[in-house]
């Protein structure tokens, strides 16, 4: 059979045609990912993880305690570049997390426990009481976070003891203990149960932490009228408080509007009483910030003791005995 030019020409188109197919059409058909079967393997996985329950277990606890590690290093990271506190944000982070974790785990050993629970029914009576301080303290843990007593940071009185809020959990409250007096930090860590927060007044010292009404008692002998130099102690307190004074004036008035009462300061207050032992006492009272309290107190003490020796000193020299000499060394009288 002769081949013409056209059957030729045919033939020559029909194979370029097909050898010039665009690779990429047979790719994408090559890499094309089947959806269904990965869902149906990821199906299974689970179900076989859900037969390993110890494993899965492992899994959730370690996917909790690596999330709450990043995250918590994230929100410092950022709160430290920024200058900013966030340590309550993160209390929350790990309460919400722990919180997660428990309610995924009891879920999982749901039936495990509810057969757990039938076969110690009888001893149900002496788990409760042998654990009933742990139960107090979830409540109470449960009763903080409903309440709102206070936020991570802020300073609290419980009993006896002061101390800024470090960390709250489901068992325990974490206290740094505060000096009131001096308005320092002690060095000492508390741990509170959180059934004591339940049974205990809940003081709220927050606004003690920045700026604080301070009071102080000088007490001296009834030798020195101290009235002579209460203007000028007044005069001198005022001159410590300027550099503050109008920082004050606004905190006092936040104070005031967020409490709805009426409480000292800005201004310095001196008062004059005396003790049971009926010596003169000085009380000076002094709106400032916490961490300048004790420097400023210092300061007023130095001048009511220049003060109170300079007015004690010429009663001195005019109670001193006047020493009459005859022509001997020897003293003969004193007036």
């Amino acid at each position: 059979m002769l081949l013409t030019r056209n059957s030729v020409t045919l033939w020559y188109k029909q194979t370029c045609a097909v050898s010039q197919d665009p690779p990429s059409a047979n790719m994408k058909h090559s890499m094309t990912i089947d959806i269904p079967q990965i869902l149906e393997n990821a199906n299974t996985l689970f179900v076989t993880m859900l037969d390993h329950k110890v494993l899965l277990t492992l899994l959730v606890t370690f996917l909790a305690l690596a999330s709450k590690y990043l995250l918590v290093k994230i929100v410092r990271k950022r709160a430290r570049s920024k200058g900013k506190d966030k340590r309550d944000l993160v209390n929350n982070m790990k309460n919400f997390l722990n919180f997660l974790v428990i309610v995924l785990l009891l879920s999982l050993w749901a039936g495990e426990l509810q057969k757990f629970a039938f076969s110690i029914a009888a001893f149900a009576v002496a788990i409760v009481l042998a654990t009933r301080e742990f139960i107090q303290c979830i409540i109470g843990f449960f009763y903080l976070a409903s309440s709102r007593p206070f936020r991570i940071g802020d300073w609290v009185q419980v009993g006896n003891v002061v101390g800024e809020v470090s960390e709250t959990d489901w068992i325990k409250s974490t206290l740094l203990e505060v000096n009131i007096e001096t308005y320092e930090y002690t060095g000492k860590t508390l741990f509170i149960p959180n059934n004591a927060m339940i049974t205990s007044t809940i003081k709220n010292l927050n606004f003690l932490k920045r700026y604080a009404t301070h009071h102080f008692t000088i007490t001296r002998d009834q030798s020195v009228n101290p009235y002579l130099f209460v203007d000028e102690l007044m005069t001198n307190a005022r001159e410590y408080c300027a550099d503050f004074y109008d920082v004050a004036v606004r905190y006092n008035q936040t104070i005031e509007r967020r409490l709805d009462v009426k409480i000292a300061g800005p201004d310095p207050h001196i008062s004059i009483s005396t003790s049971e032992l009926g010596d003169s006492q000085m009380n000076i009272a002094i709106f400032c910030p916490t961490e300048q309290a004790i420097e400023i107190e210092q300061k007023l003490f130095k001048d009511f003791m220049t003060l109170w020796f300079a007015a004690k000193e010429p009663q001195k020299q005019s109670e001193d005995p006047i020493v009459v000499a005859t022509g001997s060394d020897r003293p003969v009288a004193a007036l």
